[in-house]
């Protein structure tokens, strides 16, 4: 078993495309990229935009396991604080970050990292498992994203309760994080279903990675 196999547990995009350290990067750099683009799909609403983030994150998070996902998030939060436009409506700096909407995005690393380590326990196979992983996840991000609102308004002398918090941060995204749930579901679990059908080892328990994944390396 390879250093990379062993810090970077094998999921999806391993069975695939194999695992080495090379690939991880490249996942690693495309998770954050992914994200970016996402979040230039934006539904103006005050306090908090709606975009399509929280989508680009759980695919991130339930493809590439909890080190990697988390590092990708990592990555897209220190681009975004140097000023890159990677937040949502082009946006960057670290204004964005300490703002209302800045614990969302410490949230999407949370929350990768979670929904990465339940599809390192194989909770990525099967749709229902993977409605579960998605929605736990998504749980983590809107909590941490209800701490950053309301640090951000306390910051700015207003006054709110926890069901104004509740009603301003969780409420207006409830439908959509709903279908994002489902959207990553079926992606993820009709992935694994492919991949299945290709290399019915992956299905064992004990089974990491095919070595049929391996030789592809190598070539």
């Amino acid at each position: 078993m390879s250093i990379a196999t062993r810090l970077f547990k094998p999921t999806i995009v391993d069975l695939i495309f194999g695992p080495n350290w090379a690939a991880s990067v490249i996942y690693v750099v495309a998770g954050a990229g992914l994200t970016a683009l996402a979040a230039q799909f934006v539904i103006p609403l005050y306090p908090v935009p709606i975009t399509g983030q929280t989508l680009a994150v759980m695919i991130v998070g339930l493809s590439l396991g909890a080190t990697r996902a988390a590092l990708a998030m990592v990555l897209y939060a220190v681009l975004g604080a140097l000023g890159l436009p990677v937040f949502s409506d082009a946006g960057g700096g670290l204004d964005v970050l300490t703002g209302t909407g800045g614990g969302y995005i410490i949230g999407y690393i949370v929350g990768a990292w979670l929904m990465g380590a339940l599809a390192e326990r194989r909770w990525d196979r099967t749709f229902w498992k993977t409605t579960a992983a998605a929605a736990l996840g998504a749980a983590a991000i809107y909590a941490m994203g209800l701490l950053g609102l309301a640090r951000a308004l306390s910051s700015l002398g207003r006054e709110y309760t926890l069901p104004d918090l509740v009603d301003i941060g969780v409420t207006p995204f409830l439908v959509g994080a709903a279908i994002k749930v489902v959207l990553a579901a079926t992606l993820l679990s009709y992935a694994w279903r492919k991949a299945l059908q290709h290399d019915s080892r992956a299905a064992e328990p004990n089974q990491q990675v095919p070595e049929s994944a391996r030789r592809r390396n190598l070539r």
